[in-house]
């Protein structure tokens, strides 16, 4: 492996913990992690799915070089890299995360030969994922993905299969269906202990001989062990069993481990193991489902999501929205722009909701044209719960615009919102307009806007997403909607944001590096004005319309939007206003950062884990820092930027390869901030610029949460939480809410000493017709005395039905004709097949080609959803096909049929989830 991810142990246990690659200093650079294996089977598997959605459109595939920049140009998908970095790390995080959440948990690790508790929580997860890529809700997959991720490879570096002579993965430890292998009894003694450091040949030979399954015991405290006599024991200097007959240790985690000389040979074994799940799930899903959950779409991965206001008052902006609408689409699809979803969320009052998602812009443009506009009686609507709702169903860092022209009803939602906005990175863009309402008793008319302290509550929300609050009357509408969503673009970057309130003068550097176009300034706020200043020092005024520096500007309402000439190097905006304004400047580069907060776990090991929450205010901390769109740009500089002062903070880096660093601050503020990222292009002096859109602050509350991730409907579901303080305590309020308003229980206060900590639970309930893979996301917000301080937890929970259908689709072959002539391309063959999922089956989900180009048609058999009929026409220069089946609960089979020389042939059906060859997963190619 690359120094780069070797050098990644920050995030892991430095101390020698038990899991895979993990040890106090990497001795060489051949040790692969779970780090490492996670990113090489995610790459992998990426490869497979757009090789194979190329090869069915008939286009070229080139195997890339192994970097994710590579890959998602292979993929025909350069716009994706930032979100497929992104899915990636969201995986890795999560596989980390069960050595510090899980360390001592047995069952997570394969350790004391707790295998069939290990393969249950691989199998239950599998089937998690599966239902939530189903709902399409990929970032609660891809967190479950990676937290099974973590015990399959474990297996291979802590149990003795590869001792056994096994090259290729152990498939039973992925179905539900067949047993693990043969597991030693609890009785039965599995090592002698080695020879002084040599543990090469402790395992006993009969084991190795009869193939019987064994891991090794693991246990960190001194004088006491649960090691039966005779058992291996994990290994390390941490582990005190291993200083028990028998003495050593059987764990493959690093080549200096006690069983490190077979280190390698077990890695490869995780990494094809890795990429025979994600091909199981990319089966289940779907080839396009599949890039989706690793963060790679066809066009712009951001969705189009708009929460509207559907009261009387809101006819005129409904017409707007639907112009607006048809214009986005129209013009970006086909595009790199074109969304990756679209999203709709009504409110009025009382009601809000649903959610719509869909991925079809013309089902979408129906669904705008049907709104309607009616009710509203009164002034406020619940424009907080129908932004919550918006914020669970968006993707991470989309962008949202919420169309009023009345002030929120809701208004006790705004912490939960905010922690919405600072988890998911989303901005979102107010659109405020004035409305027109009559007076009951004489009928009269008159224009109404919402008050300075209504718009105050949506301003802050803008402020801390990085988008704009914008106010028009009624007429100014639609030119103020054109302009802003303008920015509903792929590879928006932030190169300067700023708030001033009250306002003053204010001067603000921003740099332009070369590949950086599309240069917007936005200005929020009256009575403004303001000097630019290019690289060659060239000025413009803001009454200067004469000028160079400014090739397009439009004004509407309180809002102005610049288009720059684009000029590399660094410019200066001179702000003059005594009211409050906002400032920001964007573009569009393939050069981006990701950034989490994180903190040293808590737990027996050292180690990383990044945050749920915010970070602990007013002490030092750290972030992990990492570019995304170039694998040779350097990050030279990275600083924490008060967003309302011109005060920051600079961060010591602390490179960590591969173009990761951990960056510690010697102060978290308390106030609310911004992240900024400089770096340096390869072979060039010129420095890169970037700011988080979203603003964060600190909190002087500490808050933990953890529970299992599956969520069965009607059965109960606790989240234990518990509230620490580094300030001064009292009674806490406590607030606890999620996105499929479930009922709930949970304390409305909780006492808190100064200095100590207070417990908690939060008790769920789903109903029983809760659809598998519905998501539900729980924000859990803690409030100080009087309101000074505020702090949330984040949680993703999936909602999973009993699972009893284990059994696969049957195909049965109805007919199938041949015509086929010497002259393949003048000749057709027809096949019909019909698909059961049996008596007791949940009903099949899909039908659909693993191989062949022809035409596919399905339908459901009338009054039997468990039965559907396919047909299959293709030329006869295509004379094999092979239909892949999943149920609803992603239970694969495939069927081979050909019909070759005029004689039709059929193969039977077969599990899907054979052992793949590892050609077939190309672990061992050169690139890939």
């Amino acid at each position: 492996m690359s120094p780069g991810f070797s050098a990644l142990c920050l995030l892991l246990l430095q101390t020698g913990a038990h899991c895979f690659g993990i040890v106090p200093v990497f001795q060489n650079d051949e040790t692969l992690n779970h780090l490492e294996i996670t990113k090489r089977a995610v790459l992998n598997a990426t490869v497979q799915t757009c090789r194979t959605l190329a090869q069915a459109e008939g286009t070229n595939f080139n195997f890339p070089a192994f970097t994710a920049e590579a890959v998602v140009a292979a993929c025909s998908a350069p716009q994706s890299t930032k979100t497929f970095q992104q899915a990636i790390r969201s995986i890795q995080w999560r596989n980390i995360r069960v050595d510090i959440r899980h360390a001592l948990n047995a069952s997570f690790h394969f350790d004391e030969e707790m295998f069939v508790q290990g393969k249950s929580i691989i199998t239950e997860g599998i089937t998690a994922v599966k239902a939530s890529n189903s709902q399409e809700n990929y970032e609660t997959a891809r967190q479950k993905l990676g937290e099974i991720l973590h015990p399959l490879q474990d297996f291979y570096s802590h149990s003795n299969w590869v001792e056994l002579g096994n090259t290729l993965p152990n498939s039973n430890l992925i179905r539900s269906d067949s047993s693990i292998g043969n597991i030693a009894d609890k009785s039965r003694a599995t090592c002698r202990s080695c020879d002084g450091d040599d543990c090469r040949n402790n395992i006993l030979e009969d084991i190795l001989s009869e193939k019987i399954l064994t891991s090794g015991y693991f246990g960190i405290f001194p004088f006491i062990s649960t090691k039966p006599k005779g058992k291996c024991s994990h290994g390390g200097k941490i582990d005190r069993t291993s200083t028990i007959e028998p003495k050593g240790g059987i764990n493959k985690d690093s080549v200096g481990s006690s069983h490190g000389h077979l280190h390698i040979q077990a890695a490869n074994v995780a990494i094809a193991a890795t990429s025979q799940l994600l091909e199981d799930i990319r089966r289940s899903a779907g080839d396009r489902q599949f890039l989706q959950m690793v963060g790679i779409s066809k066009g712009s991965n951001r969705a189009l999501c708009f929460v509207i206001d559907t009261t009387k008052s809101m006819s005129d902006d409904i017409e707007v929205v639907k112009t607006v609408t048809s214009t986005i689409i129209d013009s970006n699809e086909g595009t790199v722009d074109e969304p990756s979803g679209y999203i709709l969320v009504p409110f009025s009052d009382p009601g809000f909701g649903p959610a719509t998602r869909t991925t079809d812009s013309t089902v979408f443009k129906n669904i705008i044209n049907s709104l309607t506009a009616s009710g509203g009686d009164d002034d406020a609507e619940k424009s907080l719960s129908g932004l919550e709702l918006a914020l669970t169903s968006a993707p991470f860092n989309s962008e949202i615009f919420l169309f009023t022209d009345a002030p929120a009803k809701d208004k006790h939602l705004k912490s939960t919102v905010i922690a919405l906005i600072e988890r998911t990175q989303t901005v979102v863009n107010f659109m405020i307009s004035d409305s027109v309402v009559t007076n009951r008793n004489n009928n009269m008319k008159r224009t109404r806007r919402i008050s300075a302290s209504d718009a105050q509550l949506y301003r802050d929300l803008a402020q801390v997403s990085g988008g704009q609050l914008i106010e028009v009357t009624k007429a100014e509408l639609p030119a103020a909607t054109r302009i802003i969503t303008q920015t509903a673009t792929s590879s928006l970057v932030t190169l300067l944001q700023a708030t001033r309130s009250p306002g003053k003068a204010d001067s603000f550097i921003f740099l332009v590096d070369e590949t950086v176009t599309n240069i917007t300034v936005y200005i929020t706020g009256q009575s403004v004005t303001f000097t630019l200043v290019n690289p060659a020092g060239v000025s413009q005024q803001s009454n200067d319309s004469a000028g160079a520096l400014i090739t397009v500007s439009e004004s509407v309402g309180n809002f102005k939007a610049l288009q720059l000439q684009r000029q590399v190097g660094q410019w200066e905006i001179r702000m003059v206003s005594t009211d409050a304004y906002t400032l920001r400047v964007i573009g569009q580069s393939s050069i981006d950062f990701l950034y989490d907060f994180v903190e040293s776990s808590q737990g027996p090991f050292a180690g990383f884990d990044a945050l749920d929450t915010r970070p602990r205010a007013g002490v030092n901390g750290s972030l992990l820092v990492s570019l995304t769109g170039s694998d040779s740009a350097t990050v030279t500089e990275v600083s924490l930027i008060e967003l309302s002062g011109s005060h920051e903070i600079q961060g010591v880096l602390v490179p960590q390869g591969g173009g990761n660093f951990l960056v510690q601050v010697n102060m978290i503020p308390s106030v609310e901030f911004v992240v900024r990222v400089k770096a340096r292009l390869s072979n060039s002096s010129e420095v890169l610029q970037r700011q988080s859109p979203t603003s964060f602050r600190g909190s002087n509350l500490t808050i933990t949460a953890d529970s299992n991730s599956i969520l069965v409907p009607g059965t109960p579901f606790m989240v234990l939480f518990s509230v620490a303080t580094g300030g001064t305590g009292g009674n806490l309020t406590i607030r606890a809410t999620n996105n499929r308003d479930f009922d709930s229980t949970y304390p409305d206060s909780l006492f808190l000493e100064s200095g100590n900590s207070t417990n908690g639970t939060v008790a769920l309930s789903a109903p029983l017709n809760t659809r598998s893979g519905t998501d539900v996301i729980l924000t859990i917000k803690a409030e100080a005395p009087g309101g000074a301080d505020t702090n949330y937890i984040v949680l993703r929970f999936s909602i999973v039905n009993p699972v009893t259908d284990f059994t696969n689709p049957e195909c049965q072959l109805l007919s199938l004709q041949s015509n086929c002539s010497e002259n393949c391309s003048l000749s057709m063959w027809e096949l019909s097949v019909r698909v059961t999922d049996g008596d007791e089956g949940t009903g099949v989900n899909n039908v659909s080609l693993k191989e062949g180009n022809g035409t596919l048609t399905t339908s459901l058999v009338p009054g039997n959803e468990n039965m559907t009929l396919v047909s299959y026409t293709s030329c006869c220069c295509a004379p094999d096909v092979e239909l892949l089946v999943v149920d609803r609960v992603g239970n694969m089979g495939s069927c081979l049929y050909s019909a070759r020389e005029g004689t039709a042939s059929a193969a039977a059906l077969f599990p899907d989830n054979k052992v793949l060859d590892p050609f077939e997963i190309d672990v061992e190619k050169e690139n890939i």
